[in-house]
């Protein structure tokens, strides 16, 4: 599933005012919920979060090392392509492209991973939330609660007084406890820069 259908998947239409008594009492109750923000908002997503970084971090520190190796090397042929023989030149030329291409591949096999454990923990926290809002908008009388973190939605106006982000956080957190230091970084992008130069990506 893309991270595009999972977002989307998590627009959640809360129960019929026939399922429920309180419902009927309010028909057409609607909210808004930022579903990412909540995700990340909660003690398990923080700790997701410091987990995937701390798991991550040495490749990222890697391909930064990698990168400015080459950036030592074109520096080099930068200031002694008028003074080195051509034969030298060539050499420098193949090493640094041979070396832009390997690192390449290793940021895209990197990032590949990258988004596949991230995107394994949020359909699990999100499997996990949806259960969380679904108690909520039944014992709350909600008709509709929409996700206005997802980009393909329509909302253009919704009062924040119908945001029910932080009060889902909190349930969550209450009904799944969980230690995480303070400071936690929300779900993190590794800090993978390709080359300035155009690559060929690996086939």
């Amino acid at each position: 599933m893309n991270k595009q259908a999972f977002w989307l998947s998590l627009i959640v239409l809360g129960a019929a005012p026939a399922l429920h008594p309180q419902a009927a009492a309010q028909p057409g109750k609607v909210g808004i919920i930022h579903i990412q923000n909540a995700i990340i908002g909660t003690k398990d997503g923080q700790k997701a979060a410091a987990d995937l970084q701390t798991k991550f971090d040495p490749r990222r520190k890697q391909l930064e090392a990698k990168q400015g190796e080459i950036a030592g090397l074109q520096d080099q042929l930068r200031k002694g392509s008028n003074t080195m023989s051509e034969d030298a030149r060539q050499k420098l030329v193949r090493e640094i492209d041979q070396r832009t291409k390997s690192l390449q591949r290793d940021t895209e096999d990197a990032q590949a991973e990258f988004d596949q454990e991230q995107g394994r923990v949020l359909q699990d926290l999100g499997q996990k939330l949806m259960a969380v809002i679904d108690k909520y908008a039944r014992d709350n009388g909600f008709t509709l609660i929409l996700d206005v973190s997802a980009p393909q939605n329509p909302v253009l106006y919704a009062a924040t007084t119908i945001d029910i982000t932080s009060e889902i956080v909190a349930l969550y957190d209450k009904n799944a406890p969980s230690a995480v230091p303070a400071g936690t970084p929300s779900l993190p992008r590794p800090a993978i820069t390709t080359p300035a130069r155009p690559i060929t990506k690996k086939p």
